[in-house]
């Protein structure tokens, strides 16, 4: 199982948020490819990339933030945040993305999704942002009525091989994954799963773990790395088993 640093990105800044609250945001550094650099040195094989002002405005905002991060990691980049056309799509892969994660419009734009899978096939991820079981959109502002797990399905059947799964209640509270939920959505199909949300130790990676036969191959974590509670190096090495 891979362990995924990630880096969030408001106004170019490297920030957390709680709960995907823009008002309870905290900054780490001014400097994302100085960060970007740390986790690759530290074991990391892909980092996530989040646009939060992306996600909230509907376009992208921060790509040559992405460009720099791309470059001075050296190893695959994931991105998300307002990427709701093909042209966003496009100009993330051209800032060096190598997966393009798409959230609302795998929602509110079926087709257009349908199309990138043609275009880009296994490097587009969708990410299934859930709040209390439902899928959540537009940066987080707003809670539709759709099931995770039933959208997880629906992905699977259009031709998605990755699901990023968000649960948003843990998201940067260091309380721990939410691994029944995890569990619930991994059981429901037999594609590939990303893991978000609430890491804040290595026992919370050995718990993702044990999902592993079930299609959990990665799992994100932000504040905890930033924070100093879980080492990079230490969590790579238990996730590799």
């Amino acid at each position: 199982m891979l362990v995924i640093p990630a880096i969030d990105l408001s106004e170019g800044q490297v920030v957390r948020l709680r709960r995907g609250e823009m008002a309870e945001k905290t900054v780490y550094s001014s400097d994302p490819a100085a960060v970007a650099h740390e986790w690759a040195r530290a074991g990391a094989e892909i980092i996530h990339v989040v646009d939060l002002d992306g996600a909230v405005s509907g376009r992208p905002c921060n790509c040559e933030a992405l460009r720099t991060i791309s470059e001075a990691a050296g190893i695959p980049v994931e991105f998300g945040g307002g990427l709701r056309s093909l042209e966003a799509i496009a100009a993330a892969f051209e800032a060096g993305a190598y997966w393009a994660v798409l959230g609302t419009v795998a929602l509110s734009n079926p087709e257009l999704l349908r199309v990138a899978l043609e275009r880009w096939g296994k490097r587009i991820i969708v990410a299934l942002d859930a709040r209390d079981g439902r899928v959540a959109v537009e940066g987080w502002t707003r809670t539709s009525e759709v099931e995770a797990a039933d959208l997880a399905r629906e992905m699977e059947a259009l031709g998605v091989r990755r699901i990023l799964c968000t649960d948003i209640a843990t998201d940067g509270m260091l309380t721990g994954p939410n691994v029944e939920g995890l569990r619930r959505i991994a059981e429901a199909v037999s594609i590939e799963i990303i893991a978000s949300g609430g890491v804040s130790c290595l026992e919370d990676v050995l718990a993702l773990r044990r999902l592993e036969p079930l299609g959990i191959i990665g799992v994100i974590t932000g504040r905890a790395l930033y924070e100093g509670r879980l080492d990079l190096r230490q969590a790579v090495a238990a996730a590799r088993g």
